[in-house]
């Protein structure tokens, strides 16, 4: 379809026409405006649709190429309200979706979806169990951010460790001493840190950990004990990491066998002065009960790239510590890992739609779904 002059902007992301336009405000906004009569034009094209629930991009040019090489589009709903969700996904031949609840009554409104392809690693945000009985394959991209998360791992340990925030908070304001005592300054060689989880993030940061010369704890009932000891670091029961861990990193996916796993009874068998770091996702952790533990001086600090909920509260208690470092859940990105996760899920929507094998697929689906014609 021809977009009339007067309505082009300057990208080529199309707005869900039965969602109102999506918000464009002016000509800089990086939408197309699509205006009504032009809307019902689009909505009759027999043009296969992968339609964005939402994202945070500028714009969704590298998707739209992608989509090109077969002739599809991409069609931006930017919405994570439900009943949004499911108007906008009715007639999408496969979606992808950043943070949005893909819930079972989203799931059920696709009639015609061939799979759902989420922008990450962790899928906590899609029904799995709803796409599997509508035979609908879950997709996401998780290799595409290893060194990047493993890096802001080690950042946000060693910051702690070695009090390098309120040390430079101290000096920006005029000071020029020690910010704590000496005993709050620590060394990973004399350290023993645990990480919960041996998926590739976790072992991408056992790597970095052994480097350090400390002792390296792993818990992970899906990992084999050799390949634990492989890396350097020993395999142990998670209640045996918590108890004997100066410092434990979270890398392992949400499930519910893993929410809340550090909470009021976890946090009480571990070490006093122990330290938390969880840049997996935030309901891993019970945040009041983490927020007693550093009241109380049990725990010594934290560091978390991820919160429950997300954005973090204004006044919540977790906010304007000296030891704890905060980041809104962005260890994942560089512009190479961006670049290689857009284009990743969106040739594995334009995958779905050519009927080809997906090899990411995460709640079991393998057959192709049977769509009205």
């Amino acid at each position: 379809m021809r977009v009339p002059r007067r309505l082009q902007h300057n990208c080529r992301q199309f707005t869900l026409p039965h969602l109102g336009g999506g918000g464009c405000a002016g000509r800089k906004c990086g939408h197309v405006d699509l205006q009504p009569a032009a809307r019902r034009t689009l909505t009759g094209t027999t043009r296969m649709n992968i339609v964005v629930t939402d994202h945070s991009f500028s714009d969704l040019a590298i998707e739209e190429a992608v989509a090109a090489r077969v002739g599809a589009r991409i069609l931006a709903a930017q919405t994570k309200h439900p009943a949004r969700l499911v108007e906008a996904v009715a007639d999408a031949d496969a979606v992808i979706t950043q943070f949005a609840p893909v819930n079972a009554d989203v799931i059920a409104a696709m009639r015609r979806a061939r799979a759902i392809v989420r922008y990450g690693i962790g899928v906590d945000n899609v029904d799995l169990a709803a796409a599997k009985a509508r035979g609908i394959p879950v997709c996401n991209v998780p290799d595409y951010c290893i060194d990047e998360v493993a890096d802001h791992t080690l950042a946000f340990i060693l910051a702690l460790t070695r009090q390098v925030v309120p040390q430079s908070r101290l000096v920006h304001e005029g000071g020029w001493k020690l910010v704590a005592p000496p005993a709050s300054f620590r060394t990973l060689a004399g350290m023993t840190c645990g990480v919960v989880g041996f998926g590739r993030i976790g072992r991408a940061v056992v790597r970095r950990l052994v480097a350090f010369g400390g002792r390296v704890l792993v818990s992970d009932p899906a990992a084999a004990a050799e390949a634990i000891g492989a890396h350097g670091a020993e395999p142990v029961t998670l209640p045996a990491l918590l108890a004997t861990s100066d410092l434990v990193t979270l890398h392992c996916p949400s499930l519910p066998e893993t929410k809340g796993m550090i909470n009021g009874t976890t946090l009480a068998t571990m070490r006093r002065g122990a330290i938390v770091v969880n840049l997996s996702r935030g309901d891993l952790v019970d945040p009041d009960a983490l927020v007693g533990a550093l009241d109380s001086g049990h725990v010594a600090g934290a560091a978390l790239d991820v919160f429950l909920p997300e954005p973090i509260p204004a006044k919540h208690p977790i906010l304007g510590r000296d030891n704890v470092i905060l980041a809104p859940h962005v260890a994942s990105v560089s512009a190479a890992a961006v670049q290689r996760l857009r284009t990743t899920a969106a040739e594995l929507a334009v995958a779905s739609l050519r009927g080809a094998p997906l090899p990411s697929i995460v709640n079991g689906v393998t057959t192709v779904r049977a769509v009205p014609a």
